[in-house]
């Protein structure tokens, strides 16, 4: 077993997959840190690069499965060391993960008659980024795509917002929205009648009128900006959440958990009834 005991150029590798987006690019690696978000990304396929192991004699039942499951080369890393690359004040934790980023092939979004797709458009926050991917996932959506100049999903803020969602649906990243209204065109000259849902304040349909329960993309925008008028012209529907109280609008990413579950809702409704 290798031995990291100091700060040489690999652990200032694994570092650099922290804070810097270029260089995890680069790499096509990411760091992910806790329990639920290494479980996730095992279960899910996600190839392993490297298992780093505090080097503890008594690692925990979850540990020891994991260290002899073959899944990655096994490094031992010296715990102050291993505590900063865990972000964690309270200590080194037993393992943090070098794992492959997924790619960004719009291949990898669901074909099939009933999708829901998310876009979440010009995201500023990772941690946004990863709480909607933990909603797409939790009300059974199928993809998440940002588009434009946004922020990393592959950020660790993002990975542990989304307890790991992010390695359990599909997650893309795109430069502009113009592939994602491709792969709509093409879909859509397939047969798949896809529909846009862009989601909005000032939108002209309450959100409980809107159809959801067909092939469905839904559009959510930048926090403080809101959707990009690209993209509010290419919807079919532009919905509003009904809002009761002072506030005038929800955080982004609880917005589109909103939409998600009344979609999750109608489609249920209608599964029911046939």
């Amino acid at each position: 077993m290798r031995r990291v005991e100091r700060r040489n150029a690999t652990f200032q590798q694994w570092q650099a997959l922290l804070t810097n987006r270029s260089k995890r690019n680069a790499a096509g690696e990411l760091i992910v840190q806790g329990v639920r978000p290494i479980t996730v990304a095992a279960e899910a396929g996600v190839a392993f690069r490297s298992l780093l192991f505090d080097g503890r004699p008594r690692p925990s039942a979850w540990a020891r499965a994991l260290l002899a499951s073959g899944i990655a080369p096994v490094i031992e890393v010296a715990p102050d060391l291993l505590a900063e690359l865990g972000e964690r004040s309270d200590g080194a934790p037993e393992l943090v993960a070098v794992v492959q980023r997924p790619d960004d092939d719009l291949a990898r979004l669901p074909d099939r008659p009933d999708a829901l797709v998310v876009v979440f458009d010009r995201p500023g926050s990772p941690g946004n980024i990863g709480s909607l991917a933990r909603s797409v996932d939790a009300l059974g959506a199928h993809a998440l795509v940002t588009t434009g100049h946004a922020a990393d999903a592959w950020d660790p803020a993002s990975v542990r917002a989304s307890t790991g969602s992010v390695f359990a649906v599909p997650i893309v990243r795109l430069s502009s929205h113009a592939p994602l209204l491709g792969w709509v065109a093409e879909r859509r000259r397939a047969g798949v009648p896809l529909t846009i849902v862009g989601t909005d304040e000032s939108g002209t349909v309450d959100l409980p009128d809107t159809p959801l329960t067909g092939p469905t993309v839904v559009v959510v925008g930048n926090e403080t900006a809101g959707m990009s008028e690209a993209w509010r012209r290419s919807c079919d529907v532009v919905a509003r959440i009904p809002m009761g109280g002072r506030a005038s609008s929800l955080n982004a990413a609880a917005a589109g958990t909103v939409v998600l579950y009344e979609a999750s809702r109608q489609r249920a409704q209608r599964s029911s009834s046939v």
